[in-house]
């Protein structure tokens, strides 16, 4: 009768399909669960030692590893019992037979060998002791069993009972194997024995002694591989489920680390010695006079200018209490150069200071930020009024240019020259004021581009030079020799910084190098930077420099700082001013930190990056 294809498939399927591999000891789902979660301590379940590749753990870092070098430590001392017992037997005029005694040397030698010298271990794994014809289960649990049982067939003959040394291979193959395995590894042992029983009697010996004596010891050696193998089961289901919740613990971790290193507002955390073990980058940023402090641990009594933050955190110890509000704690780097932070304090535990309370997490906030905020809050719905007002009045101011074009058609005397072009002059200062206050209307479509920082910047600065009609002298460049690609529109990124090149120069003593631009990468991130050479900004002009509308100069409309801080912080940049040490000739620094872009890919094409540009060594 002819097969049906299907059918016939079928059955070609299941001859040359491969067999399904033997079930693994109940360590294997750990072992490969460790290999998938814990990176540096894969297991090697499916690897042979010449598979391993360089650096990989041995197989005693896994849980199947571990338990199986304490039985072969138990083996080695099993072993050197054996050896001792023949000596004191021999001590006291009892001689074992030659086979008794060259059987017990022999597992003495490879059960210490096997404890001693790793490279036996290699290529271990759950699956290789799942097979018995594999090396590692001949080694260890076929060759207890040959080795005891032939112990118990020689006992008569050196007054010994060995039938308790069985327990070992029979309970290594209850939590290193399958279950089946080692059942059937207990029924050979437990034949064997019978077997031997079998031969005493027909030697003449007493039958029911013989009989239950065979009985009894293979009945424990099934009950005792059903209990280690009940037990492994259950070591490893609590394992494996504390693999787990560390698992789960660590991905905690590492979610609260991120969320920390991204926070805006400074994070410490201070134990009672006032040593700081842990600190984001904003509250680094916030301890350093300029650029950064050093990564934790370190000392909060390190510096001079700490003292007042490590007396009050001390105090707050002491007392186990601090403000909800927090307290403003101002942190003295040099003379004339401070900053004023807020300090909000919450202990590990609630309420009271217990005798276990050695930990306190600390928020920093600039006090600065925190008032432009308030004051940036509460311009939000002016700036919406504003652009409303923009947007109307460009109708009239285009029909008073229009009027002001056709009034100086006809204008013949030098004072209605003039006149018509002071209308001019003013029209066109308002055009600017319209442009700038709708350049930062919200709502607007942000489209970040990929562009190489430093030629950008190298590109600004020559307009900008060239324009202004200056020398290159007072302006010098600090640029890297690497591309560093930022997230920034490049119309944008010329706007901010033809802003910032202004005010400096404005500012600045124009001597050589006078005004400093300089590019670099700081905490993953990228920085432009420009400093002039001008005096210090005064504090009560600081406060307001963000601010819209607030202009130290006559003409000055008071919108420029506050446009580029308007056009970072869509790209997700921030825009800083500090005053740096009275040692460093360029104490104004203004300072953009931009988020970094990807490299560019190798077929990109290159009309999207900016033009190359020379950068100064």
């Amino acid at each position: 009768m002819p097969v049906p294809p299907e059918a016939d498939r079928r059955q070609v399927d299941r001859r040359a399909g491969p067999r399904s591999q033997p079930a693994s000891s109940w360590f294997a789902p750990i072992d490969d669960e460790l290999a998938s979660r814990l990176p540096g301590e894969a297991p090697t379940s499916s690897r042979s030692a010449g598979a391993r590749g360089a650096g990989e753990p041995e197989p005693s870092t896994t849980a199947f590893g571990r338990i199986h070098r304490v039985f072969l430590g138990a083996r080695a001392a099993l072993g050197l019992i054996l050896v001792t017992m023949l000596v004191v037997t021999g001590f006291f005029g009892i001689r074992p037979s030659v086979l008794l005694a060259s059987v017990s040397i022999g597992y003495a030698g490879v059960a210490i060998s096997m404890w001693l010298l790793p490279r036996f271990g290699r290529g271990l794994s759950p699956q290789a002791m799942a097979r018995p014809q594999s090396p590692q289960w001949l080694a260890t649990i076929g060759l207890d069993s040959v080795c005891f049982v032939t112990l118990h067939v020689l006992s008569p003959m050196a007054g010994f009972n060995y039938a308790a040394l069985l327990v070992l291979p029979v309970m290594m193959a209850g939590v290193l194997t399958p279950r089946l395995l080692a059942l059937a590894t207990c029924a050979a042992i437990a034949l064997a024995l019978l077997g031997n029983a079998l031969v005493d009697l027909a030697a003449g010996a007493d039958p029911a002694a013989l009989l239950t004596q065979a009985g009894l010891v293979g009945s424990g050696l099934f009950f005792i591989t059903v209990l280690a193998g009940e037990l492994a089961g259950r070591l490893a289901r609590e394992e494996q489920a504390a693999r787990g919740s560390r698992e789960l613990a660590r991905q905690q971790a590492q979610l609260n680390r991120l969320v920390i290193e991204e926070m805006q507002d400074g994070v410490l955390v201070v134990d009672q010695t006032l040593r700081v073990r842990a600190a984001n980058p904003a509250a680094r940023r916030l301890l350093a006079a300029q650029g950064i402090c050093r990564p934790a641990p370190f000392d909060l009594r390190g510096l001079p200018a700490w003292q007042a933050l490590a007396a009050e955190v001390a105090s707050a110890f002491g007392r186990a209490d601090w403000p909800a509000e927090g307290r403003d704690v101002t942190l003295a780097f040099d003379p004339g150069l401070s900053r004023t932070v807020r300090v909000r304090l919450r202990f590990a535990r609630r309420g009271e200071l217990a005798p276990g309370e050695d930990h306190a997490v600390l928020f920093l906030e600039d006090l600065r930020s925190m008032q432009a905020r308030v004051r940036q809050e509460k311009l939000a719905a002016m700036g919406r009024v504003s652009v409303g007002i923009a947007h109307e009045i460009r109708n009239p101011l285009a029909a008073i240019a229009q009027a002001n074009g056709l009034m100086a058609e006809d204008a013949v005397s030098p004072a209605q020259r003039q006149l018509t072009r002071l209308v001019s002059d003013n029209v066109e200062r308002l055009k600017r004021i319209v442009d700038d206050v709708m350049e930062v209307a919200p709502g607007a479509v942000v489209v970040a581009a990929r562009i190489d920082l430093a030629a950008a910047v190298a590109a600004v600065c020559a307009d900008w030079a060239a324009a202004a009609r200056l020398p290159i002298g007072p302006l010098r460049l600090d640029l890297p020799g690497e591309v560093l690609w930022v997230r920034f529109d490049a119309e944008h990124l010329r706007r901010v910084l033809v802003n910032l090149l202004d005010n400096a120069w404005r500012h600045a003593s124009g001597a050589p190098g006078s005004i400093a631009v300089r590019v670099y990468r700081a905490e993953g991130r990228a920085v432009l930077s420009v400093a002039s050479d001008g005096p210090p900004i005064p504090p009560e002009v600081e406060r307001h420099l963000f601010e819209p509308f607030h202009s130290t100069r006559s003409r000055g409309t008071g919108l420029g700082l506050y446009i580029c801080r308007e056009l970072c912080e869509r790209y997700g940049a921030g825009i800083d001013y500090r005053t740096r040490p009275a040692t460093d000739p360029h104490r104004n620094d203004f300072s953009v930190v931009m988020q970094p872009a990807d490299a560019a890919p190798a077929d990109a094409p290159p009309a999207s990056d900016p033009p190359a540009v020379h950068r100064p060594a």
